[in-house]
């Protein structure tokens, strides 16, 4: 799954990484954004039940969603 702030919410870490490489020389960069991948393995369990987990996962653990637009998808073999 792949969280991320959602569009107008401020991204500290983004703006830092931004001015950090105009400083070290590579000025072209024109945007950056920050995201979170979280790969969740379950065992025993069939697709739906994982994605069920899953998004209690980001429920209960992983996402504000006032802040977070969060992406869940099962990961190819």
């Amino acid at each position: 799954m792949r969280v991320e702030l959602k569009p107008g919410v401020m991204d500290a870490e983004a703006e830092s990484i931004e001015k950090s490489l105009a400083l070290l020389g590579i000025p072209a960069v024109r945007h950056v954004t920050t995201a979170r991948v979280y790969d969740l393995e379950f065992s025993n369990v069939g697709p739906a039940e994982a994605k069920r987990l899953a998004d209690s996962a980001v429920e209960r653990l992983l996402a504000n969603p006032v802040i977070h637009h969060v992406t869940v998808r099962p990961l190819s073999d």
